[in-house]
Order: structure tokens, then sequence, then C-alpha cells
């Protein structure tokens, strides 16, 4: 397996400080950093990104999440895993990554389970977070970055 290129975002000038800029905010947004990585394993599954999803995987093994959890993200709705908290934030995560799916595409419920849980800024931070990862997942995506190897 061979990349098409480097990624664009090593290409581009001052791409990769903007996103890594970004992506610092986002996580100082107050939600629990094992939620996003939750969360972005979750979109990168749903997106097949192989580089984000060994990538968030390895991630959360390192922060000492367990097995169970890491293999069942993919059906958390049928998993006793997991929080009500990242439920709704999975929940969320799947709808702003599949926003064609359906006419609205972030409906009030899952909105509304995910305000339950999160604050103004907690949910800013988790849009945004899910905005970034799917940035990733389509950068990796076009480009056929290669899971395992170091970006660039």
């Amino acid at each position: 397996m061979q990349a098409r290129m480097a990624n664009p975002a090593f290409v581009v000038p001052d791409a990769i400080a903007a996103l890594q800029s970004l992506g610092k905010a986002t996580s100082a947004g107050g939600v629990a950093p094992r939620t996003l990585e939750l969360v972005h394993l979750r979109a990168s599954q749903i997106n097949g990104c192989s580089v984000c999803v060994h990538m968030h995987a390895r991630d959360l093994r390192k922060a000492g999440d367990s097995e169970e959890r890491i293999a069942t993200v993919a059906a958390w709705r049928d998993t006793p895993y997991f929080t009500d908290a990242e439920r709704a934030a999975l929940a969320l995560t799947e709808a702003v990554t599949r926003l064609a799916d359906r006419a609205d595409a972030v409906p009030d419920e899952i909105w509304d389970e995910a305000a339950r849980h999160f604050g103004e800024q907690e949910l800013a931070s988790l849009v945004m977070s899910i905005a970034v990862v799917n940035l990733w997942n389509r950068l990796n995506l076009a480009t056929a970055q290669v899971a395992g190897q170091i970006p660039g």
C-alpha cells in the first residue's frame, strides 16, 4: 500500500499548524478526553478511515480504555459499556458525520439528549471536534493514506 501523495495538511503551507491549533482548542472545551477519542473513533469507522481508526483505537488503549469498549464502539447502542453522556456524544457523532442520510440531519431528539449531558461550550467543542475528525478522514481517504504510517 502506498499513499497517492503526502497528506494535504502537510503540503499546504500553514495548514497543519491551523489544524493542530483547532484540535487543541476543541480538546480544551471541557469534554472528557476519552469521550472525544470515542467520537473520533466512531466517525472514522463510519467514514472507513483506516488511519484514524488505527490511531484512535491505539490512543484509547494507551489511555487505559478497555478492549470491550474499543471493540464495540460501532455497536454502542447494544452494549452496556458506555455512559449516557458517551452515548449522547456517539449519537451526535453519527448524525453530524452522516449529514446527507436524512432530511433532518441532526434531529432535535439527538441534539437535546446531547444538551442534557453537555453545556454550551462542551457542545460547541464536541461539534467542532466531530467536524475536525471528519476533515482528517476526508484528507486521509482522498489521498489513500496508509494506517500505521506516520503522516506526511
